[in-house]
């Protein structure tokens, strides 16, 4: 039994150490925004936060949440993630959606540790987050929309 911090709330989860974060999250707390894309952590349509950071939960422990706190895409509630959000509708960025929550968690998550990146910056965030409906485009144009409603404040979750 574990108990952890997700969303901002407390939960105890009886799973096995090794068991993926992503299958707790799933199957234990019904939290199904992350999704399992390719169980080996190079999709991101996994992404949760962990402390902040973009995390893979295909490939990431439940054992390595204890004790940090983690934040799915049903509980982001960030200014950056609010901001992501809203221009991910404003811009009609999502296709089929599959990898569209993983793709929002490490926009929130970038624009948290820097509300002003660069092209090059985006896109070297971005670069493990993998679209099969190609997006590519709107997914920038929108990282952008969010970082200029940011206007420079920082951000931490």
């Amino acid at each position: 039994m574990f108990n952890l911090t997700v969303n901002g709330r407390s939960v105890s989860v009886d799973a096995e150490p090794d068991t993926p974060l992503l299958w707790v999250l799933r199957d234990h707390l019904g939290l199904t925004g992350a999704k399992y894309g390719c169980g080996m952590a190079l999709c991101g349509a996994c992404t949760v936060h962990l402390d902040g950071q973009p995390t893979r939960a295909c490939v990431t422990p439940v054992s390595a949440a204890i004790g940090r706190r983690v934040i799915t895409i049903e509980g982001l509630d960030s200014k950056a993630g609010k901001a992501v959000q809203s221009a991910w509708e404003k811009l009609n960025v999502v296709q089929c959606g599959y990898c569209q929550c993983g793709q929002i968690m490490t926009a929130a998550a970038l624009l948290a540790q820097n509300p002003q990146p660069a092209d090059a910056d985006i896109a070297a965030a971005m670069a493990g987050n993998l679209c099969r409906c190609a997006t590519y485009v709107r997914i920038l144009a929108a990282v952008k929309e969010a970082a200029a409603t940011l206007k420079g404040g920082q951000d931490h979750e």
